[in-house]
């Protein structure tokens, strides 16, 4: 397997959830997000990450050049989706343009999103899957597809997942800050504060991913 040169830049990349999963996988990781992440464990440049999808989609220079990088990631905010009781119709839809540019880019790239996301055909995720005390649902994008079933979540739940039983801490419900503290922290995100991840992805997530994609580059090189 291809390692320690090939590269990925995730894009909103918060504290470093999806990131330390690349990592983990054999990924160079250089993050962007538009907000000061003192957490993010790896080098990351503070920057609009749509501002510089468009600037490589129309050839121009931008830091960093996105069209270096083997794998683009990008998970962009998920709260025009998240269909709780707030109402969420003034957030903008930023996964469409995320889209639609790495498409016209043309590199390999994953989107990573919340599971009522409009990616049908996205595979399914959750902590479950991989053994973790958490119940969090993540619809993944990838392209090539690595001819993966559309989910690997053990539940087929496309909202709040509340049916995985005892062991499992869902976000925000009941003691949901004592029991991270406890159990989910330190098994998932032992670097981030408890807010930070409250919006992260277990890394455990893009590693399995991660090392799917670096099988594929391999082969087409």
């Amino acid at each position: 397997m291809t390692t320690g040169s090939t590269r990925t830049t995730p894009l909103f990349c918060g504290a470093g959830g999806a990131a330390v999963g690349y990592h983990r996988a054999g990924f160079e990781v250089v993050g962007v997000d538009i907000s000061p992440q003192p957490s993010y464990p790896f080098e990351s440049i503070q920057g609009d990450a749509i501002e510089l999808l468009m600037s490589a989609v129309h050839c121009q220079s931008a830091v960093p050049p996105i069209k270096s990088f083997d794998v683009i990631h990008a998970s962009p905010p998920c709260q025009l989706f998240a269909g709780t009781y707030q109402d969420h119709t003034h957030h903008p839809d930023l996964l469409t343009p995320t889209r639609a540019a790495l498409q016209a880019i043309g590199k390999p790239y994953v989107i990573e999103n919340i599971a009522t996301a409009p990616m049908p055909t996205g595979l399914l995720l959750c902590g479950a899957t991989f053994g973790l005390p958490i119940i969090r649902h993540r619809r993944f994008e990838i392209s090539p597809d690595p001819g993966l079933v559309p989910s690997l979540c053990p539940q087929q739940s496309h909202g709040r997942a509340v049916t995985h039983g005892p062991g499992f801490y869902p976000y925000a419900r009941k003691r949901w800050r004592p029991n991270w503290e406890r159990y989910v922290l330190p098994a998932v995100w032992p670097w981030m504060t408890l807010d930070e991840a409250g919006q992260a992805i277990p890394p455990a997530y893009t590693e399995h991913i991660g090392g799917l994609l670096l099988d594929v580059l391999e082969r087409a090189a």
